[in-house]
């Protein structure tokens, strides 16, 4: 399977990095199979880093032998199971289970807005899941250990503008 992770800087090595952000399935290495997602990525991270430069790099990722050895989630869509465990890892609350991987939808700024609704209580878990449906949504992998690492291989990486 080839995914895609962008970024402002070529990434022929994934690593798993601590963050201090609070992000959807918690820290490690994130990828996406949509490579028109991976490209927004890549524009938005090189707006605020340096250098300046947005890259796009390409993985050959052995999802088979994966599943054979890994512990894997997979979200198909938002079901009320994605929103707690989303949830749960943008607030830093611990998880039921660490998984090597995580796939699912990516809570994006607009499905972050239903996810904030419905913490706070304006929405209900059935409203959320609803309105999170209607919303198109982006896939999102990640890999949260180093053993899961060993199932991605760097292709290639593209600038914007053509080969790098």
């Amino acid at each position: 399977m080839i995914i895609y992770h962008g970024s402002n800087v070529v990434v022929e090595h994934p690593k798993i990095l601590e963050s201090g952000r609070m992000l959807d399935f918690g820290t490690g290495f994130y990828a996406t199979s949509q490579r028109e997602q991976a490209v927004k990525w890549a524009a938005r991270v090189a707006e605020r880093r340096e250098p300046k430069s947005p890259s796009l790099s390409i993985y050959d990722f052995d999802l088979e032998a994966a599943m054979q050895t890994l512990d894997i989630l997979r979200f198909e869509k938002p079901s009320s199971e994605w929103l707690d465990f989303v949830c749960a890892n943008r607030n830093g609350r611990k998880v039921p289970k660490p998984y090597d991987i995580v796939f699912g939808p990516v809570a994006n700024d607009k499905v972050y807005s239903v996810v904030q609704f419905y913490e706070t209580g304006v929405y209900d878990r059935e409203y959320a899941i609803q309105r999170l449906k209607v919303e198109e949504l982006f896939d999102q992998i990640l890999f949260h250990t180093e053993e899961s690492l060993k199932y991605c291989r760097f292709i290639s990486c593209e600038a914007l503008g053509g080969l790098i």
